[in-house]
């Protein structure tokens, strides 16, 4: 059945100038994905680079996320309390000083050091986004615009695989990291000129209440919500597969254990990001039509996910053909708008003053992951020698484990979307007109 309503009282407008306005946000938010995704494209230059193994190489990517997963509830917070511009502006200066600080890295510690601080400011980004899409557009519109945020961060993915690569094979490593750091200045003066929370007459009410026992009732009642811990799990599951291969070890499993040039390798990191984008703005359609629709599709794409990435890794002979291949990264491609079906099942289930809590808990199920199982693939491949088919089988292991909690989760959430709905029927019945 469609949910798809008509507005609400004290929806926001949307329109042209609505999409202008959270465009910019948008831009950050691409931006920071090239920085967060850019090492994708330079794992092999960066383990010569400075010398290291696959765990101390992944370790760059772990601590990147375990920075951005553990910062996710605070900055959820922070944008509740101060706005979106404030948190976005602290964001674009971390995030650009990270990627900056990393081209000019001369060893590995101040490598770290400076993923570090990409993550922080990355850490910053989509929450934000996510807040200032449900301050500009009606509440039947968040589903599309939360998948085309998800677009965004795709298109800057994007420009890793093409872009980045091309210039840190062409110009070499330091002008291509300090060269890209160049765009963080300019959606940072975007940001600072022509940005704003909300449309006029749309103020929401001061926060009436502060300090650390509110904070500590605030994340507690998110928690609370059945819808917020499914949210957190449909996102646990559906995004960190796509997240691993195309933050760090696509690149390497593509050339090491496939075989393919770098430039074909490349080719196929493309192929995920430009079916995320295409199978995004699919699923945000849909949901955004079609309410029931979003398990059904959060975990057809979680059995397809596993399906095809065992058939790749079980594949018997030296490497898998080029279709097996092709079918993987179309597949991959899925992952991230799944992902974004969490959210949605966390936005109803908050009211608006715990969205950016709610949304911060959601969003630290998938990098959790992403992080657990980078770690775990590097530990793997030291550990059995360049070993893709082990490395690679604990994907199951953390998919096992969402799905469970996924399936525990799902009856007792709609349980209380039915719950909230007759409340609204009721509430709307009463209201005098």
């Amino acid at each position: 059945m469609s949910t798809a309503a008509a507005s609400l009282p004290g929806d926001p407008p949307g329109g042209r100038r609505a999409y202008t306005i959270w465009g910019i946000g948008a831009a950050v938010y691409f931006v920071a994905v090239i920085f967060r995704t850019s090492l994708g494209v330079a794992g092999l230059d960066a383990a010569d680079r400075f010398d290291v193994n696959a765990s101390a190489l992944s370790t760059l990517s772990i601590l990147q996320l375990l920075v951005y997963a553990g910062m996710q509830i605070p900055v959820g917070l922070l944008v509740d309390r101060l706005g979106t511009k404030k948190v976005l502006t602290i964001g674009v200066v971390l995030f650009t000083a990270g990627q900056l600080g990393f081209a000019l890295s001369p060893s590995y510690g101040m490598a770290l050091a400076s993923r570090v601080l990409l993550g922080c400011g990355d850490a910053m980004t989509f929450i934000s986004v996510l807040r200032l899409g449900s301050r500009w557009f009606p509440a039947r519109q968040g589903p599309l615009i939360a998948q085309i945020a998800g677009l965004c961060g795709m298109a800057g993915n994007l420009v890793s695989t093409i872009v980045i690569s091309r210039m840190l094979h062409g110009m070499g490593w330091t002008a291509t990291f300090a060269g890209s750091a160049a765009a963080g200045a300019v959606v940072f003066v975007l940001l600072a000129l022509f940005l704003k929370d909300h449309p006029e007459g749309y103020e929401p009410a001061p926060p009436a209440h502060s300090g650390p026992a509110f904070v500590r009732k605030l994340i507690a009642e998110s928690w609370r919500e059945p819808g917020t811990r499914l949210g957190m799990w449909v996102h646990f599951t559906t995004q960190f597969p796509a997240m691993v291969f195309l933050l760090l070890w696509g690149l390497p499993f593509l050339v090491e254990a496939q075989g393919l040039s770098r430039g074909t390798a490349g080719e196929l990191l493309t192929l995920v990001v430009v079916s995320n984008m295409v199978v995004g703005l699919v699923y945000g359609q849909i949901i955004a039509r079609h309410h029931a629709a979003r398990m059904p599709l959060a975990l057809g794409t979680i059995a397809a996910t596993a399906a095809v990435w065992g058939a790749t890794i079980a594949y018997p002979g030296a490497a898998a053909p080029m279709w097996l291949l092709i079918t993987l990264c179309t597949v991959l491609g899925a992952c991230g708008p799944a992902s974004m079906i969490g959210f949605d099942y966390a936005r109803p289930a908050n009211p608006p003053e715990r969205q950016g809590t709610a949304s911060g808990i959601v969003n630290m199920g998938g990098f959790t992951a992403s992080m657990t199982t980078l770690l775990a693939v590097g530990v793997l491949l030291d550990a059995t020698g360049d070993n893709y088919r082990i490395a690679f089988s604990c994907v199951y292991v953390l998919e096992a484990l969402g799905v469970v909690q996924i399936l525990r989760l799902r009856a007792r959430t709609a349980r209380r979307e039915r719950e909230r709905l007759v409340a609204s029927r009721v509430e709307a019945v009463h209201v005098p007109a």
